[in-house]
């Protein structure tokens, strides 16, 4: 065999188009799954990870001031008591805050299950299920 060998290869499709499909899934259906989990009040921060983050960049963001301070679940302070008349009408805090050794308490009014690093309950409870169907949208096997 001392001849010439050429050899042309044909992809079914774009292996990146493919990586960046599954990518979307992922960051959508991390957005998605989270929500049970993501504190709510307003709807502020559940809306600012769909806002916040480009699909397919493989970074979930959270936009809104306080997300990281309600992500990890801490209280910082001090948090010092505004009173009316006697009545505690608010809270003033001075610039730089610190963190206590208490945790956040959630409302449970509108998410139930809502609780600090929702990230990590997600991949815990969902992750092999969000891999599974990044494979099925990148073409692959389930």
């Amino acid at each position: 065999m001392n001849g010439e060998l050429n050899a042309h290869l044909v992809w079914d499709s774009d292996p990146a188009e493919r990586l960046d499909k599954a990518q979307r899934f992922i960051d959508s259906e991390c957005i998605r799954l989270m929500k049970p989990y993501t504190p709510f009040r307003t709807g502020l921060m559940e809306r600012s990870a769909t806002l916040g983050t480009v699909i397919g960049s493989g970074r979930i963001v959270y936009n809104s001031p306080n997300a990281r301070y309600q992500y990890y679940g801490i209280v910082y302070g001090p948090n010092i008591p505004i009173t009316e008349n006697g009545v505690v009408v608010g809270f003033w805090s001075p610039p730089k805050k610190h963190p206590t050794n208490r945790q956040l308490q959630y409302s449970k009014a509108k998410h139930p299950q809502a609780q600090r690093m929702w990230f990590e309950v997600t991949k815990k409870k969902h992750g092999t299920a969000i891999l599974r169907g990044a494979a099925a949208a990148a073409g692959g096997r389930v």
